[in-house]
């Protein structure tokens, strides 16, 4: 009986630091996930900075962000994003074509969620002529 009391403490802890270390992983908190360009001009490159906060206890760290297509090209904060500090992440898009556009950025990182996406949309229009 001593070495089952024994066996559920030490399973019982095992899971308990676990737990604990989940908790501890490093975390992002963005100021907003999508980003509406409105209506902007055709052959006019447009940026927007999305603004984050880690908010877990580890360093956050950005090892890849990918997208969909070469007109969506994105920018990140290199170095790992201590807890409580910000990060940015700069997304240009090159508005060539002619149509509502509605595109996702894949971050891959050593946050608790590892696989987060962030969203660009707006329409091109033709420039007015000049």
């Amino acid at each position: 009986m001593k070495k089952l009391v024994i066996l559920c403490s030490v399973v019982f802890l095992f899971a308990a630091i676990s737990a604990f270390k989940v908790d501890a992983q490093a975390e992002f908190k963005f100021e907003k996930e999508t980003y509406d360009f409105g209506k902007i001009p055709q052959g006019k490159p447009v940026s927007v900075e999305f603004k984050f906060t880690n908010v877990g206890d580890e360093p956050l760290i950005i090892s890849n962000i990918e997208s969909v297509c070469g007109c969506t090209v994105p920018k990140y904060t290199n170095t790992p994003v201590l807890k409580g500090q910000t990060g940015t992440i700069t997304v240009s898009y090159n508005a060539a074509a002619v149509a509502p556009f509605s595109k996702g950025l894949t971050i891959r990182s050593n946050a608790k969620t590892p696989i987060k996406v962030i969203y660009i949309k707006g329409e091109v229009v033709e420039s007015a002529a000049e």
